[in-house]
């Protein structure tokens, strides 16, 4: 019997704790950026539009635009996982993440040279692509290659990274004036012009911020120099499976994305001026998902179709695969819709209980907030390890609307309790951060993991980006009632009895080897 090499060992050991180093870096960018936006948004969105915008409708067409482009954010992180997906099944986990990366952190630089607001709305849905694309990729890989390890850990770790971005955020958010004065100094003394400190550092230094958020370009390196290749997909590849995958089913990706964007459009103030109603909207946003839901999944389904035709898939795993994915869409929808339509206000609605109480109130609740996610994202797989998929999901969904009802219902003064509710409102309702990066990847096998993940991961985005563009609406449902922006977030958690129900539907996968 031949003995194992143990340098071969040793570096094959190397080799996926590197995998996890960069999933764990490049998600904690993509939550750096997703926080960065928030805090940067208003002045971004007031220097770009107040020479361009009437004064009495700056305030209406910002938070309009602020919409806009989460939602557009939110549509392109979806097209990414999809498209992302689909390249990292086709020529490799680590290369496709390589440009997944190079394509989010290059566009959020570019977002510093935008000279109208909807410049950043599509810069930032170009980069959200390479954002989407990112989480279906690492999480593939890293599951592969610690498909005998502690999957569990992996998916804490990758779970909280994101919510270390967002703690980054808020922690940079408190020192910004600190940080703008100490940047004005440097361009001064390396020979920068007054014009060139003004137009990197006035209105809260975006524009120097979003050129920052190019930095994570640096962990591509980091990637093609020590990630090895996931082995499963090498097998995958060898057996000539990767050849089912086509270009030209892209074009039901492209065409998904235009029709995302559509809805997008129609609830925008360049839909209000083009005479956009509210019912033409709504049938708008009808067709334009079912025309996402088709475009989206072509690819996949177009893979099996060739697959099952060369008889290299049998016709119980096709049908599978496609119900894994429906069911796995609606459970992250579920998640998501909770998070961002919710969860993602608190910190704003914060400022709007008592103002003078805290000094940089929101800033405070981002940290409670997001420290919270950090522990129970990390904390939830092992849950599920010692439970079960079900009955943690379960928990997740009722223990996320009661925290919501409590938290946006009960609060009416920022003290010290406040800061407790925040730190439990963000770290339950983040905790399928942690539960996802388990359980997705157990509903699909090797050959279509990346794609099938990214699919249900960020399509559920789309369904998201759809009701926080109805926030507006939902609020005005509760005024004239006082602290009618909060009814509506906890109203809107209500989604959350559909995944009590909807979980029990999908496959228990506690104790199952990784396909």
């Amino acid at each position: 019997m031949a003995t194992p090499d143990p340098n071969v060992s040793s570096s094959w050991t190397r080799g996926r704790t590197m995998a996890l180093v960069a999933a764990f870096l490049g998600w904690m960018f993509d939550g750096f950026e997703m926080g960065l936006f928030p805090v940067i948004g208003k002045p971004a969105l007031e220097d770009l539009l107040s020479a361009s915008v009437a004064p009495e409708r700056l305030t209406t067409d910002l938070d309009l635009w602020f919409s806009v482009i989460i939602a557009t954010f939110l549509v392109g992180a979806a097209t990414g996982g999809v498209l992302f997906g689909w390249l990292g099944d086709r020529i490799g986990r680590v290369k496709a993440m390589s440009l997944s990366i190079a394509t989010y952190a290059i566009f959020t630089g570019f977002c510093g040279f935008a000279t109208e607001a909807w410049h950043i709305a599509m810069l930032r849905f170009v980069a959200s692509l390479g954002m989407g694309g990112e989480w279906a990729l690492g999480v593939a890989l890293v599951n592969e290659l610690w498909s005998k390890g502690n999957r569990a850990l992996v998916a804490g770790m990758i779970g909280a990274a994101a919510n270390v971005g967002f703690l980054l955020v808020a922690l940079l958010s408190l020192g910004l004036n600190t940080f703008i004065d100490s940047m004005r100094g440097l361009v001064f003394a390396l020979g920068g012009s007054e014009a060139t400190a003004a137009w990197l550092l006035d209105h809260q230094a975006w524009r120097l911020l979003m050129l920052i958020g190019a930095l994570p370009a640096l962990v591509i390196f980091l990637i093609r120099l020590f990630v090895p290749e996931s082995d499963r997909w090498e097998e995958e590849k060898a057996a000539g499976h990767t050849a089912f995958w086509k270009v030209g089913d892209l074009s039901g990706v492209a065409l998904g994305s235009l029709a995302a964007l559509g809805i997008v459009f129609v609830w925008s103030p360049l839909g209000r001026d083009a005479g956009v109603g509210t019912l033409f909207a709504g049938m708008a946003t009808v067709f334009g998902l079912a025309v996402v839901l088709w475009g989206f999944l072509r690819p996949l389904s177009r893979y099996l179709d060739r697959a099952r035709a060369a008889e290299s898939l049998s016709a119980a795993t096709r049908s599978e695969v496609l119900r894994n994915l429906a069911m796995g869409s609606l459970l992250v929808g579920v998640a998501w819709l909770g998070s961002w339509g919710a969860t993602q206000q608190s910190a704003k609605w914060s400022s709007t209980l008592d103002p003078g109480a805290w000094k940089n109130v929101i800033q405070n609740t981002q940290i409670a907030t997001s420290l919270g996610a950090i522990a129970f994202a990390f904390a939830t797989p092992f849950l599920a390890n010692f439970l079960n998929r079900r009955i943690t999901y379960t928990i997740l969904c009722a223990s996320s609307l009661v925290m919501a009802w409590i938290f946006f219902r009960t609060s009416s003064v920022i003290d010290s309790t406040f800061m407790v509710k925040a730190f439990l409102l963000g770290g339950i309702t983040a905790s399928f951060y942690g539960f996802f990066p388990l359980y997705l990847p157990e509903l699909f096998p090797t050959r279509v993991r990346a794609t099938g993940q990214g699919f249900c991961f960020n399509v559920a985005r789309i369904l998201a980006a759809v009701g926080g563009l109805q926030i507006a609406n939902l609020v005005g449902l509760f005024e004239p009632a006082p602290n009618a922006s909060g009814l509506a977030y906890s109203t809107l958690c209500l989604v959350y009895l559909v995944g009590v129900v909807l979980i029990w539907f999908a496959p228990e996968t506690k104790g199952r080897a990784l396909e």
